[in-house]
């Protein structure tokens, strides 16, 4: 039997003569365990508001977006077209219009994104999830969906026969304008449905078809400003991106999801490991206080220390006696902070025990990567800990 292990496990269930040292060595593992189980509950609940926060542009953007890397559009050649078909890993493929223009309505103005969208568009977004009254636009119409937040701004209804909805485009080309006839392309649009994702995302855009956007922009029928894409379930995101760029001779820009919201995801992750950063720092002070605990231990136990150093023992397995007592209440403390992290976060998942609102719970997530993470730092400070304590074993303390 490993000789240090068995004396650390000794000295860790045997309780000391001195009460002073047993409270004080309690009031240290129970330190631990609450600090690890406030480290998890508070990295679980902020993996909770991250997915919630994602959950508004996942709703709504797609999983791959293929964009013009020079320029605002670019042409899809009816080979290209069969090819993009043609991809394993591809679920489907939609292709998009995407133009900063004005809105005119009873008066009021708006200068958002038209967004042209072909009939395979509800296909690779769920319009389900957002539509938010009415319903989504029927394909070759000159039916239009608008955001919530530009329907607020124009005092906008649906069917609103009295009052025309109108779009007016900047007309390509060069020369003298004389007249608003030459300066915009006009059009009288329908709203039938309103989307709502969020304040951001509902006042940015109005979807139309994409024929009627192509004639509003005066571009030609295989000219388009982007492809939205679905991956199938599985796979390989990278052959994909990879297939995407020969069919286009690499011509193209294909992003992914984080890609499209970089500032979105580096502003959480961001935040994640301040929140690890500042209750890391927590930890460190209560384990400052278990080390000193060790090392009341280590003066408790001296004279058996002396009798084993005169028996034979050396000064590093004493020293190790105390490593591994200190690491061993640190491993159960975490395992025990765990557990109660574990089924606090249970209860909430399951019970709603915090409420944000009235009709929302607070969002907490059990991720096992939270598990790694804080079990890793608590055994890891544990550790310098208790080496640090440890150390104090020497020569000069035995003789």
């Amino acid at each position: 039997m490993n000789f240090p292990l068995y004396i650390a496990k000794r000295y860790l269930r045997s309780a000391s003569k001195n009460s002073a040292i047993n409270i004080i060595n309690r009031i240290a593992t129970i330190g631990i365990t609450v600090g690890a189980m406030a480290l998890f509950v508070v990295l679980s609940v902020f993996s909770g508001l991250r997915e919630f926060s994602l959950s508004f542009s996942n709703n709504f953007d797609p999983d791959l977006k293929i964009t013009a890397t020079l320029g605002k559009s670019f042409f899809v050649t009816p080979e290209q077209d069969a090819q993009l078909k043609k991809i394993d890993g591809l679920a489907a493929s939609s292709k998009i219009i995407e133009e900063r223009v004005l809105f005119l309505f009873n008066g009021k103005e708006e200068v958002t994104y038209l967004k042209g969208v072909d009939s395979l568009f509800g296909r690779v977004n769920d319009v389900n999830k957002i539509i938010f009254n009415g319903q989504w636009l029927e394909p070759h119409t000159t039916q239009v969906v608008v955001g919530y937040g530009i329907a607020q701004h124009l005092s906008l209804g649906l069917f609103d026969m009295n009052n025309p909805f109108e779009v007016f485009v900047p007309r390509p080309g060069k020369g003298t304008i004389e007249t608003p006839e030459e300066a915009f392309n006009k059009f009288k649009i329908a709203p039938v449905g309103i989307y709502a994702v969020s304040e951001e995302l509902d006042s940015k855009y109005v979807f139309a078809d994409l024929v009627l956007t192509q004639a509003l922009l005066e571009f030609k029928l295989n000219q388009i400003s982007g492809i939205e894409c679905k991956l199938k379930p599985g796979a390989d995101e990278a052959a994909v991106v990879s297939q995407l760029q020969s069919i286009f001779n690499n011509k193209v820009t294909v992003k992914n999801r984080a890609q499209l919201n970089d500032s979105l995801y580096k502003m959480l992750n961001t935040e994640n490991v301040a929140i690890y950063l500042i209750f890391t720092l927590v930890i460190i002070l209560i384990l400052f206080a278990f080390s000193g605990s060790i090392f009341m231990v280590i003066i408790d136990k001296q004279s058996n220390l002396k009798t084993l150093y005169n028996l034979g023992s050396e000064v590093k397995d004493l020293r190790r006696i105390f490593l591994l007592q200190g690491t061993l209440v640190c491993v159960l403390g975490g395992l025990f902070g765990l557990a109660i992290g574990s089924a606090i976060v249970f209860l909430q998942q399951q019970f709603n025990l915090v409420m944000i609102t009235p009709t929302l719970p607070y969002p907490v997530v059990f991720s096992i990567q939270n598990v790694v993470v804080v079990f890793f730092t608590i055994t890891l400070l544990g550790f310098v800990a208790s080496w640090i304590a440890s150390s104090r074993v020497t020569k000069k303390l035995l003789e």
